[in-house]
């Protein structure tokens, strides 16, 4: 290897010599990351294949494909010489030369396509001209078969390769300036693509510009699907069919377009060939004609001048198109804000779900292709950097960031107590978000501890802040509050808090997430809907009545989340759906997974739970408040046990008489418990710790388990004697998360959650201890439950309900486990905030261990698969409010 000759998103290329045939050739390096993926590997020997069934004097060729000690590699043929992007740099080529050049390039697309084979990423730089005039297309590294039917030479571009996600519809792949308009949209693609591509390319060749233009790759795809080229600025002497030609290549429509290379490549050689330019003007003009030449360019000076003066500037385009997920791949949920567009409108990060596992995937725009973020697992809340070069979210209860040129996340901070899984990154390097009670703390994105930025006055009501956003120039932040009097998040208020100091105050009633958009207007959501307002930034007022600006958003009602985001250039995405009602049922499952419903009305229940005595129920409901009900099977009642909105995780104690729960209305989580008859008042079980979560109590009823956090050593596991002290006493405290701790039948073991191993299990260790730690899962595993009569205990892997025959007397025993049935049911996690571990297990099961008390996600809760994208939107919003002022009588 001599020198490096350059890098592309396939891989990095080297001028080399090789030795055995004495031949000078490049060699095309996949990089070790990539080679450790096996879909990239994948298309890389793709490339291979498909450029050996290539052989054209105008297509680079490729002399072997090799691997040595994991690194892959191309032997290619060494093209010396420009790229015609380099040529370009210099402005329009002769007519001739751009000519002969075109015809070349169709040629070699012509022979392409004739194998089955589709380019997608035709461009001047995939073009180059040898010194001695040869051209020679590049890098069919993104090539893909275009015909379905089996080839009879066995033609290794139709290979099954060829179906992986990374030519699929929804997937974007090329460049933005010369891609198709159904490149841009992620359509299924065709040979038309490439006839696309060849007239941008041949239009910059002639005219010395490119056919679509913009400053940012939004604007670039805005002039794609809604602009036509400057036909004005070819040249004169460009023929009559060429024009033709070019018309008829750049069609939006590929029904309407030229369908063939073939033809492109017959036009081109039919164009006439012009005269060569006179190298000298004769010695002897008369003097006039001089003076002639010089009036006359002076005119056309000072007229060009004129009118570039006076050229009005030609708004934005608005232009809307769809984004459809890959097969298998869906947004991982509606109960969580999953989409994110960065401040330039130039990438969009997105949460999916991709054969059972969740994390980020981040897009640019004038792409196809979408990549997950590594160590972005079961993360939730994603938020550009203002520069976009990070991506901030919130994973296992702390506040992350990791940079999108690669690395590992780095942690900001831990989440506090009551942190809402909503955030915004400040021009000024700050992390805000809202917390329970009602605050909106900043942070260093850098790293540091979470301080008030500012909080509700004493007796205002206001329970909690959230969605805040800094306005320009830092002069205020927008914000959410929720409000004990919510029945839904639509009933939320839009305030604005102006900085550094000033009095706060409600801009509208009814709705949630404000935005400012850069046309001078807030916008904000509800009931599926963006509205929007005129808004004064030096008054931070509104001035004007709202209008819906855009129906149809995804929102969900149990939680308020609602699925859009708007860059600061005023592009926006969103996800279709409209404001869904999602109830929940609760249903019995059997041993053999036979699920039967309960005769409840659908509510969003969570953390059923089976008195242990008669048929009662307690059960908790989420939404903009949390309460609890119980159910009382024999007369089929529900009856509301809490008022205060604020109330979690009912736990009976074992006679069944009271029940126990954990409530916010301390301004953080703290024990209490009440008479299930409702005979008495609720009673605080202790003031001592912060962040407690009732689980499971003893079956004598003395000692009540739980978990509390710590700054130190995260969610861990308590006890709490029922003397007259009442004062906690850790159980297992460790640098690590533990959760869900479950009293054994006989009271001598406690099987609890950790995720000391990287991943949640399932421990048993004795009570009162000290004693052995016990794994009882062996591939993952939560929320562990033991049989009322004992012999056997329950967990969670995922969909699968998990069985372990067990003893306790006189040692512990635990058998194999095994897979008892599989599932969809709800797991309990909470829309707002969590436990400070794995979450308290969302399922009961019957004494006998016969049936299993399940909740069930309602028929709407169905994960999307498409995130619209309106580029430009800002100006639309101008439009429409400027109408329906017009309008109003």
């Amino acid at each position: 290897i001599e020198d490096k000759l350059g890098a592309g998103g396939m891989g990095v290329v080297y001028r080399a010599t090789d030795t055995k045939l004495g031949r000078q050739v490049a060699i095309k390096v996949l990089p070790e990351s990539y080679a450790q993926d096996p879909d990239r590997r994948t298309r890389f020997e793709r490339e291979a294949h498909v450029l050996a069934g290539l052989n054209h004097q105008n297509i680079a060729g490729i002399h072997g494909l090799e691997e040595s000690n994991g690194v892959y590699y191309l032997v290619l043929e060494l093209v010396p010489g420009q790229t015609l992007a380099e040529r370009l740099a210099d402005g329009a080529l002769d007519m001739n030369e751009a000519l002969r050049i075109g015809r070349a390039i169709a040629e070699a697309m012509e022979n392409a396509h004739e194998r089955g084979i589709i380019h997608r990423d035709l461009k001047p730089a995939n073009v180059k001209v040898t010194p001695e005039g040869i051209v020679k297309v590049l890098d069919f590294g993104l090539a893909k078969a275009f015909r379905d039917e089996p080839s009879a030479a066995g033609d290794p571009s139709l290979s099954p390769t060829e179906t992986l996600d990374s030519t699929r519809a929804g997937v974007i792949l090329g460049t933005a300036a010369y891609m198709s308009p159904e490149q841009a949209r992620g359509k299924p693609l065709d040979k038309r693509t490439d006839v696309w591509s060849f007239g941008c390319v041949l239009y910059e060749l002639l005219s010395g510009r490119k056919a679509f233009r913009g400053e940012t790759t939004s604007d670039y795809i805005a002039a794609v699907l809604g602009r036509e080229p400057d036909w004005s600025a070819l040249p004169q002497s460009t023929p009559a069919n060429v024009r033709a030609l070019l018309h008829r290549c750049l069609q939006k429509e590929p029904q309407k377009r030229l369908r063939d290379m073939g033809d492109a490549r017959l036009e081109l050689e039919e164009a006439p060939v012009l005269p060569a330019l006179v190298a000298a003007a004769p010695r002897r003009q008369p003097i006039l004609i001089y003076v002639g030449c010089l009036a006359v360019g002076a005119i056309l000076a000072i007229a060009s001048a004129w009118t570039l003066w006076h050229e009005a500037p030609q708004p934005p385009t608005v232009t809307r198109f769809s984004i459809d997920l890959p097969p298998g791949e869906t947004l991982s949920s509606v109960s969580q804000i999953s989409v994110a567009l960065s401040p330039d409108g130039a990438k969009l990060a997105y949460v999916a779900d991709r054969g059972g596992r969740t994390q980020f995937y981040l897009r640019p725009i004038d792409r196809l292709e979408a990549k997950p973020i590594p160590g972005t697992e079961n993360a939730v809340a994603p938020v550009f950097s203002p520069d976009g070069q990070w991506v901030a979210f919130l994973q296992a209860q702390r506040w992350k960031k990791v940079a999108l040129s690669g690395g590992a996340p780095v942690t900001i901070c831990n989440a506090p107590p009551g942190a809402y899984m909503y955030a915004a990154w400040t021009p000024d390097d700050n992390l805000l978000f809202g917390v329970y009670p009602a605050s909106i703390l900043r942070v260093p994105a850098s790293g540091g501890e979470p301080q008030p930025l500012f909080s509700a006055s004493a007796g205002k009501g206001e329970r909690a802040y959230w969605h805040p956003y800094l306005l320009p120039r830092g002069q205020g932040v927008l914000f959410s509050i929720r409000t004990p009097e919510m029945d839904s998040y639509d009933d939320g208020l839009v305030a604005v808090q102006p900085l550094p100091v000033g009095q706060r105050k409600i801009l509208t009633e009814g709705g949630h997430k404000p935005i400012y958009s850069s046309s001078g207007h807030l916008v904000w959501a509800r009931g599926g809907q963006l509205l929007a307002a005129p808004f004064d930034l030096a008054r931070l007022a509104v001035t004007g009545p709202p209008i819906p600006a855009l129906d149809g958003v995804l929102m969900n009602q149990a939680n308020g989340a609602t699925q859009f985001s708007l860059s600061t250039n005023g592009s926006l995405v969103y996800v279709p759906g409209g404001a869904i009602v999602v109830g929940r049922q609760l249903v019995w499952v059997d041993r053999q997974g036979k699920a039967e419903p309960l005769p409840l009305p659908p509510r969003r229940y969570l953390h059923p739970r089976l008195s242990p005595v008669g048929r009662n129920i307690a059960v908790e409901t989420e939404g903009p408040n949390h309460d609890l009900w119980i159910y009382e099977g024999e007369r089929d009642v529900l009856t509301r046990m809490t008022f205060d909105g604020m109330s979690h995780w009912p736990v009976w104690t074992p006679d069944g008489k009271r029940l126990t729960f954990r409530s916010w209305r301390t301004g953080d989580f703290s024990m209490w418990w009440m008479p299930a008859d409702r005979s008495g008042t609720e009673e605080r079980l202790t003031t001592i710790g912060i962040r407690q979560s009732a689980a499971s109590w003893s079956p004598d009823g003395r000692v009540v388990a739980f978990t509390q956090a710590s700054p130190d050593t995260g969610g861990d596991l308590y006890v709490l004697e029922m003397d007259a002290e009442r004062k906690p006493r850790p159980l297992v405290q460790t640098k690590f998360n533990e959760g869900s701790p479950r009293f054994s039948p006989d009271g001598h073991w406690i099987a609890y959650t950790s995720n000391e191993s990287g991943r949640n299990e399932v421990y048993v260790t004795p009570y009162p201890g000290p004693g052995p730690k016990i794994q009882i899962s062996t591939d993952s595993g939560a929320d562990a439950v033991w049989k009322g009569k004992g012999g056997e205990l329950y967990y969670r892997t995922g969909d699968r309900m998990m069985v372990v025959e067990v003893a306790t007397q006189p040692s512990f025993h635990a058998g194999k486990p095994r897979v008892l049935w599989e599932g969809r049911y709800n797991h309990g996690t909470n829309s707002s905030c969590g436990a400070p571990g794995p979450s308290s297990s969302n399922y009961d099961v019957t004494p006998d261990g016969q049936r299993f008390l399940m909740v069930k996600e309602g028929e709407q809760d169905i994960p999307a698969t498409r995130i619209d994208v309106v580029l430009n939107w800002s100006e639309e919003l101008k439009h429409l409010l400027q109408e329906t002022k017009e309008n109003k009588p």
